[in-house]
């Protein structure tokens, strides 16, 4: 018979893990942001690539995935249905024929600007509930995102 975990190590996983935390509140925010952006058809990851596209220079496919924190063919899965629904377009870098650039269309455009207001209201909230509990530098320090 193998040995039994003690109870008392579950607790200590689940009072000091900062991945199991991160990962309950990234869940719950992240359907906060879903039902708020469910009215456009859009859902908060999608939002966040709209957003990352949109630049005065079209960014890489690559770029936007270490940007959003993806491996590459999840960011090429994750673009497809804003392909199909005509949001934004992917084309081949003609400096690097190996590289795919993404711009956002005039649809793309639109509903990134119906968006906005809705992931603000969302965010106000969001702040609201939070308080002054969140860091945004100390999850950006964590994640190595920092900029």
């Amino acid at each position: 018979m193998s040995e039994l975990l003690e109870f008392s190590v579950t607790q200590e996983v689940r009072d000091r893990c900062l991945c199991l935390h991160l990962q309950r509140a990234g869940r719950v925010v992240a359907r906060m942001f879903d039902e708020a952006l469910r009215p456009l058809d859009l859902t908060n990851g999608q939002f966040s690539i709209l957003n990352a596209i949109n630049r005065p220079k079209p960014p890489r496919l690559a770029e936007l995935a270490r940007f959003l924190g993806m491996d590459h063919s999840t960011m090429t899965a994750a673009v497809k249905p804003l392909e199909r629904r005509g949001l934004m377009m992917v084309k081949v870098d003609t400096e690097d024929r190996r590289s795919r650039l993404a711009s956002l269309t005039a649809a793309g455009h639109e509903l990134l600007v119906k968006a906005v207001p809705i992931w603000r209201a969302t965010h106000d909230r969001l702040d609201e509930l939070a308080g002054e509990n969140i860091s945004l530098g100390a999850l950006n320090k964590v994640s190595g995102l920092i900029a």
